[in-house]
């Protein structure tokens, strides 16, 4: 990360959640760059209703770096694995590693769980490749989308 400050990774709370739900819709609108489509992004990813409904279930995360959020993830927890439902990035921190320390801070959530389970667009090149480079190995893919699995 080029920005070596602290960063907290951490359940959001309900004052958060339209900070995140505006930097989910920064992020996913990048997409079209990379393979996406324009304006387009995974489901709930620009519904305010939708981010308070994941907060409140307890599977909406914050990544905040020197206390200024910059990103999230959707995550959902059961038994020893992990589906990482999302992560986003605000645009202006892209390109820095802070994929990278969410993905490392959500593999480290819990010693017990071994299992991580993503899907991603199969027109996007960026998360294909990130996943990838970080371990996640394709178990099955449909017309839309790759099916990622990773055991630590």
């Amino acid at each position: 990360m080029k920005n070596k400050g602290h960063y907290i990774f951490r359940k959001a709370s309900e004052n958060e959640v339209e900070i995140l739900t505006e930097l989910s819709i920064a992020a996913f609108h990048t997409d079209y760059l990379v393979g996406g489509n324009k304006l387009d992004g995974p489901p709930g990813y620009d519904d305010i209703k939708w981010h308070f409904d994941m907060q409140k279930d307890g599977h909406l995360y914050t990544f905040q770096i020197d206390n200024r959020i910059i990103g999230g993830a959707v995550i959902f927890i059961d038994n020893n694995s992990i589906y990482i439902g999302r992560i986003f990035v605000d645009p202006l921190y892209h390109h820095q590693g802070y994929g990278i320390a969410i993905m490392n801070a959500i593999e480290s959530l819990d010693n017990t769980i071994n299992s991580f389970y993503l899907d991603t667009p199969i027109v996007n090149k960026r998360t294909n490749a990130f996943y990838k480079k970080l371990g996640y190995v394709e178990t099955s893919r449909d017309n839309e989308c790759i099916n990622y699995k990773k055991i630590k």
